[in-house]
């Protein structure tokens, strides 16, 4: 056997321990689900996020992916980008122009995930701010908490410094409520369970008119991005369903409903039917999928097909026994792989180095939905 002087043996043990310290995380499971070096950067949101501009013409997703790719925080950026949304005059589905409640009042719900500092944050039916990402954000950053609601998620907003503005009602968006209500008096004898069902009948009516946009009646943007180191983040902020109850809140302030981020994983945000997508916690449900090695698409395929399964009532499936509803999912994972996946056809936004685009989603069922 060979003997090894001072100098190589040095350099053998050298090697040796630098092997041994990178095997525990290969050898005991601790290496990330999915590798991420060399990833290349995405944005995906609702089609919404390649809609409204600022005052430089930029889009949302545009927005947060030139942020992102000039070394901001991931997080940071997609807040920034669904500002664009939120503070838009022009529609009526995100932010303080939001459609309100059936009070006539405008409730905001919005959450936001941080994949790498594994924090989170969220408001519901908060009134009176313009933009409320950037409150859920400071949830995650300033408190030990992951959900405030109603006045106490705007007496924290006043107390970060956010203007609170009572009354805060956009004009077009006050039109349409009173259009609304001018329709619906008629109505207010019938017992609960018929009213609530005219109240959601004439609202859709209103959009089949072309009073009202029909996503804007549902409402909501979703925006998850992946940067070049593989960091994830993610977040959701809506005015929730038009003419909704006071109080009522969706999928959209709820971890694991209408956002799941798993920075070893990837990311899932949903927009559409909120109580459908909260019964089955399906953006957890994808970001699972993909976890056990499911593309995108697939993973929230399964999700539809599951939100499919579970809806039996009547009043929700159209003559094909299929969901009469829409509810889309926006997905992506820690390769950058991404997809659109809807219930129905629909369209979502992305942004890559080729600028930012419109697509059309895989879908689950032909046709639209009815509602």
């Amino acid at each position: 056997m060979k003997k090894l002087n001072r100098r190589e043996f040095v350099k053998t043990t050298t090697v040796a321990g630098v092997a041994a310290a990178a095997a525990p995380r290969a050898l005991f499971g601790q290496a990330p689900a999915v590798m991420t070096k060399g990833v290349k950067p995405v944005v995906i949101a609702s089609a919404n996020g390649n809609a409204s501009k600022d005052a430089d013409g930029i889009t949302c997703v545009q927005k947060a992916f030139t942020m992102i790719t000039k070394g901001s925080d991931v997080l940071d950026a997609l807040v920034a980008g669904v500002s664009i949304v939120e503070l838009d005059p022009n529609q009526t589905g995100v932010g303080w122009s939001g459609l309100p409640n059936a009070e006539g009042v405008v409730q905001l719900d919005a959450s936001c995930m941080h994949g790498p500092k594994k924090r989170a944050g969220a408001v519901a039916a908060i009134e009176g701010v313009r933009a409320p990402a950037r409150v859920a954000q400071l949830v995650s950053d300033e408190t030990d908490h992951h959900l405030l609601v109603g006045k106490g998620a705007q007496d924290f907003a006043r107390s970060m410094g956010i203007k609170i503005e009572e009354g805060l009602i956009n004009e077009t968006a006050r039109k349409q409520w009173l259009e609304w209500k001018r329709r619906t008096d008629p109505l207010h004898y019938l017992d609960p369970k018929k009213r609530a069902q005219a109240w959601y009948d004439t609202g859709l009516q209103m959009v089949r008119e072309g009073l009202i946009d029909g996503e804007h009646f549902w409402g909501t943007i979703n925006c998850d991005a992946v940067n070049a180191r593989g960091e994830i983040c993610g977040v959701t902020t809506t005015s929730g369903l038009a003419w909704k109850i006071p109080g009522r809140a969706g999928d959209s302030p709820i971890l694991g409903a209408g956002l799941y981020v798993d920075n070893e994983v990837g990311a899932a945000g949903s927009t559409g039917r909120g109580e459908a997508n909260l019964y089955g916690l399906c953006s957890f449900l994808i970001v699972e999928e993909m976890r056990r090695g499911a593309h995108p698409k697939d993973a929230a395929i399964t999700a539809l097909k599951r939100v499919a399964k579970n809806t039996i009532e009547k009043r929700l499936l159209n003559e094909k026994g299929q969901p009469n509803f829409g509810l889309s999912f926006y997905c992506l994972n820690a390769k950058g792989e991404y997809a659109g996946v809807a219930m129905y056809q629909s369209r979502y936004a992305v942004c890559t180095e080729n600028g930012p685009q419109t697509l059309q989603t895989e879908a689950l069922f032909e046709g639209r939905a009815n509602g």
